[in-house]
């Protein structure tokens, strides 16, 4: 399942940010799909996840409240609405798609897409 990320750019601390996850191919309404972010020099870190029908969510402590996943299995399309961000929010961002296991595990996913930068300046 190739995933395109997009969305990415610089936003003032407080700012909003919406990313766009495109999947081609006919099966991407069957896996869950996963946000995740990286800075340099550290782990690929858990951000969002929502279920292959989109009924379920879940998100990292540090974002719940601010950022909003969803999707349009119609569209083969996964978003991540990013409000009230902040400096450390900087990341390149990913998502991914995967089956099953531990949600915010990144070897659960077994699709990644190219990672889109998001840069919050103070």
């Amino acid at each position: 399942v190739p995933l395109q990320a997009s969305g990415g750019g610089l936003v003032q601390a407080g700012g909003s940010l919406t990313l766009s996850c495109a999947a081609s191919g006919p099966t991407f309404n069957r896996y869950r799909a996963g946000w995740f972010r990286q800075v340099p020099g550290k782990e690929r870190e858990f951000v969002a996840v929502i279920s292959w029908s989109g009924g379920l969510t879940d998100y990292a402590d540090s974002v719940k409240g601010r950022f909003t996943i969803s999707r349009v299995n119609a569209k083969n399309t996964v978003y991540l609405q990013m409000s009230s961000l902040q400096p450390e929010d900087t990341a390149v961002y990913y998502c991914a798609a995967g089956g099953g296991g531990a949600f915010s595990l990144s070897n659960t996913y077994g699709y990644w897409g190219r990672g889109t930068l998001v840069t919050v300046s103070s």
